[in-house]
């Protein structure tokens, strides 16, 4: 990159939520300049290229050996990502991962030490970090409105696999990173490490309720491997190094539920942060605070964390915050965060959440 001034010139691979949100947020962005796209199918590629105007990378790796781009959006499904974020990292190009970062830890720490080596930054698109009205908790919780915490509890059930004739696809198979712990366990996850502390150990029971799919290729049922439903028992360590008892509850087959609730019991206070938008994850959000036995108040955002700009699908925005944050830690050349420290330490917990489910046993995260 020639010049600090200049927007980091970026590719984006993935034309799923790659077309729908990171498309529309990089070209919103002053930091970023999006030259082209990459997908495996010729004929999605061509039509995206068309559609928005940008270069067709026919092969990853014409992409990968172009000189001219200095960092990659990965937004493919789960389970290619590893392989094509190493090669892209041995290649010296900076990364925005959707998560889950990978399908496992080792896959992770894999990635994390080819980038240190070639002092790349490795962003993890956990946007609600970006999120207004979650940075507002945030800042709450770091001002010390709120005590140590008694209790943590986060339901996060949502409806978006209830229909038990929506076709199989990889989010039905475990092996491709498919199941409700990739989808919003690691979101869940990296919250409350964010907000409260990471995880000590925990207990965990998974299930598949909908455990067959109609194949749309063969149109014969197909066995789902990946769960549908997680619930966990956890002990969070707190600043002060004290234990304190959460509980995740994680669905995607629930109809009629009431979406999103994360709710922090303290000694002098309560905060809760809730939405039942199952459509989008940003508006319909609302944050609660109450201090000292005051009633549930409702906490607008402070206007420096307001979005500069808002669109009609909420996942744009923060997605843009992220992107510009990654491209600004390019430019200055400091640490991203979330990156892939915060993508280790959710998906460990993924994994010993699968592991405490297969084995029954409460378990140590090291």
């Amino acid at each position: 990159m020639s010049n600090n001034n200049q927007p980091i010139r970026i590719a984006i691979a993935g034309l799923g939520f790659g077309e729908s949100v990171h498309i529309p947020a990089a070209l919103s962005n002053k930091n970023i300049e999006l030259v082209g796209l990459w997908h495996h199918r010729p004929e999605r590629l061509e039509e995206a290229c068309i559609k928005h105007n940008l270069f067709a990378y026919k092969t990853w790796s014409h992409l990968l050996n172009d000189p001219t781009i200095d960092g990659i959006i990965i937004a493919t499904p789960p389970e290619p990502r590893f392989e094509l974020a190493l090669e892209a990292i041995k290649a010296k190009k900076h990364l925005l991962l959707e998560k889950p970062t990978c399908l496992n830890t080792n896959e992770v720490m894999e990635l994390q030490r080819n980038a240190l080596k070639r002092n790349l930054k490795i962003a993890v698109d956990y946007e609600y970090r970006a999120v207004p009205i979650f940075m507002q908790a945030k800042r709450l919780i770091n001002e010390k409105k709120l005590d140590e915490p008694y209790f943590v509890k986060l339901d996060w059930l949502m409806s978006s696999r209830a229909n038990p004739d929506r076709p199989w696809n990889w989010y039905s198979d475990e092996t491709l990173g498919g199941g409700v712990l990739g989808a919003l366990g690691t979101h869940a996850f990296d919250m409350i490490h964010w907000l409260i502390g990471p995880t000590y150990s925990l207990n965990a029971i998974n299930s598949t309720s909908i455990k067959e799919r109609t194949c749309p290729l063969s149109k014969k049922a197909k066995t789902v491997t990946s769960e549908d439903v997680s619930i966990s028992q956890l002990q969070i360590k707190s600043i002060n190094n004290n234990l304190i008892p959460g509980q995740v509850n994680l669905s995607a087959v629930t109809k009629n539920s009431k979406g999103f609730s994360l709710e922090i019991y303290c000694k002098n206070g309560t905060l809760i942060l809730s939405s039942e938008n199952q459509k989008d994850y940003v508006h319909g959000f609302g944050l609660w605070f109450s201090n000292k036995g005051d009633i549930l108040k409702n906490i607008q955002p402070d206007s420096d964390l307001a979005f500069s700009k808002i669109w009609t699908d909420g996942r744009i925005a923060p997605v843009a915050r992220i992107q510009n944050w990654w491209g600004q830690s390019i430019k200055d050349n400091t640490p991203i965060i979330p990156g892939l420290v915060e993508g280790l330490a959710s998906q460990k917990v993924c994994d010993k959440v699968k592991e405490s489910n297969s084995i029954g046993i409460k378990i140590e995260i090291n």
